[in-house]
C-alpha cells in the first residue's frame, strides 16, 4: 500500500528501511524521502516504523549462557 503518494513510497519500503536500521522519522526522510512533500503521511510512516521496531524487540529472545567459574 502506498503511504507517501508524493514520493511513491510503500509500507514495504518503510518496513525494509526500518529492518535495515532506520530508527526514527528523520532517518526515513533522509533515506526514502517519506514525509518530505505534503507531510500527510508522517503519522502513518511513524506508526509503521514503531511497529517494526516493536516486532524486532519481541522477536529477539534472550538466551542465557551459563559461565563456568
Amino acid at each position: 500500500m502506498y503511504v507517501c503518494v508524493c514520493n511513491a513510497i510503500t509500507d514495504k519500503d518503510i518496513r525494509r528501511a526500518a529492518e535495515a536500521g532506520a530508527t526514527d522519522l528523520w532517518a526515513l526522510q533522509s533515506e526514502l524521502g517519506v514525509a518530505t512533500g505534503c507531510g500527510s503521511c508522517k503519522e502513518m510512516a511513524s506508526e509503521i516504523l514503531h511497529d517494526v521496531r516493536r516486532q524486532r524487540q519481541v522477536a529477539q529472545p534472550q538466551v542465557y549462557i551459563p559461565v563456568m567459574a
